[in-house]
């Protein structure tokens, strides 16, 4: 049920309304409407109580090379996780983005980046072979998102027409030690990312609360 629906139920109508002083009445429908618009304002449980387990599978740069099979959520209680919703198929922009956070990640060990894509295994290794390498930086590992399933489950936006198919937008989403969403940034198309600069601006105001 609605919660607007619960509370103006509370609020008198039609002839019980008549039988309560005229200030009382309008006192009580200022309230009400006040917490109804309280409540619309606060996020989705979901994101209060903290977000179930999840997992995501690491595609490497080749077959051939070994990496981390796996990321899972519960294994990394403590630590903020930073999710990086890339776009599915070519995206130059992607490297750029992923590249400016690879740089980021290597000087924050207590923050984890995830960087995610829903395409086949095929297409990653071949888009990751077109990130730059630089010295002092560890190699991001891309995670594969089969489906978008990680993305759907966040409310990711979708019908975004990139390259003649229908993807979700880019995204990133910031979880803290509990799991819980400390913030997020939608982009509005493929260019529209949150700056590295501003990704850390914000997370000190957001850990300083």
């Amino acid at each position: 049920m609605h919660a607007s629906s619960i509370v103006l139920w509370a609020v008198p109508t039609g002839p019980a309304l008549a039988q309560v002083p005229h200030w009382l009445g309008k006192m009580m429908k200022v309230f009400a409407l006040a917490l109804v618009s309280c409540l619309l304002a606060l996020p989705p449980l979901v994101r209060a109580q903290g977000v179930e387990n999840f997992s995501l599978e690491a595609i490497a740069e080749d077959s051939k090379s070994k990496v981390e099979s796996k990321f899972e959520l519960k294994d990394h209680q403590g630590k903020t996780v930073v999710l990086h919703f890339l776009l599915k198929t070519e995206c130059p922009f992607c490297l750029k983005y992923t590249n400016q956070y690879a740089q980021l990640a290597s000087t924050t060990p207590d923050v984890i980046h995830l960087f995610i894509k829903p395409d086949s295994e095929k297409d990653i290794r071949s888009w990751v072979k077109k990130l730059v390498k630089l010295d002092g930086v560890k190699y991001p590992t891309i995670y594969r998102d089969p489906g978008a399933k990680l993305a759907k489950r966040f409310d990711i936006p979708d019908g975004y027409q990139f390259h003649g198919q229908s993807v979700h937008y880019p995204a990133l989403v910031v979880l803290d030690g509990e799991g819980k969403e400390m913030f997020r940034y939608v982009g509005k198309n493929n260019s529209d990312r949150m700056s590295k600069d501003d990704f850390v601006k914000k997370l000190e105001t957001m850990s300083s609360k």
